[in-house]
C-alpha cells in the first residue's frame, strides 16, 4: 500500500511510535518503540532495543500496528499490517546509524531545552538505552487509519 506525503511526514517527526501486538491470550499489547524509516510503497521499520514481549508476540502472530500523533496538529494515522523479524545481524548499517543519530539529536534537545528553562538535569534517560537494537521490526502496511481530530462547529 502507497503512503501518503502527509503520512510520511508525521511519521519522520516521530521520535517513537505506539507498536501494539496481540498477546498469546489475544490481549492488545502496546510500547513504544523508534521509528527508523518509511518507504512510501508501504513499509516502516521499528527499532527493538529489547527482545520481550514484543518480539514473542511477533513470531506468533505478526498483525501489527503503529500509531502516532502529533500533538501540535492533532493529526495522527494508525498503520496496520504484518511484520517481519529482521534479526540483529541483518539489520543494514545505515539503519542503525540512522538510529544512534536520533538517540544523540534527543539527548541535545534535552540538554538544550533543560538550559533554556533553567533546570539541572543530569537525567539523560536516552543515554542509558541499550546501545545496539536487538532487532528490527520491517512492516509491511495493508491499512492506513487517519486519527486526525475533526471539530464540528456546535453553535
Amino acid at each position: 500500500m502507497e503512503l501518503t506525503d502527509k503520512t510520511i511526514k508525521l511519521l519522520e517527526k516521530q521520535g517513537f511510535v505506539i507498536v501494539s501486538t496481540l498477546t498469546e491470550g489475544g490481549a492488545i499489547h502496546s510500547v513504544a518503540k523508534g521509528i527508523v524509516g518509511i518507504e512510501k510503497e508501504g513499509k516502516v521499520f521499528v527499532i527493538d532495543l529489547f527482545k520481550n514481549n514484543t518480539y514473542n508476540n511477533l513470531k506468533r502472530n505478526s498483525n501489527v500496528s503503529i500509531t502516532a500523533i502529533d500533538d501540535q496538529s492533532y493529526d495522527g494515522y494508525t498503520l496496520q499490517g504484518k511484520a517481519k523479524i529482521v534479526p540483529r545481524e541483518d539489520i543494514q548499517d545505515h539503519i542503525v546509524a540512522k538510529w544512534e543519530d536520533k538517540i544523540i539529536e534527543r539527548i541535545s534537545n534535552r540538554m538544550i531545552s533543560s538550559i533554556q528553562k533553567g533546570k539541572r538535569s543530569n537525567e539523560h534517560h536516552e543515554a542509558k538505552l541499550p546501545k545496539h537494537p536487538k532487532y528490527l521490526i520491517e512492516i509491511d502496511v495493508e491499512e492506513v487509519i487517519d486519527l486526525t481530530a475533526t471539530f464540528k462547529d456546535n453553535s
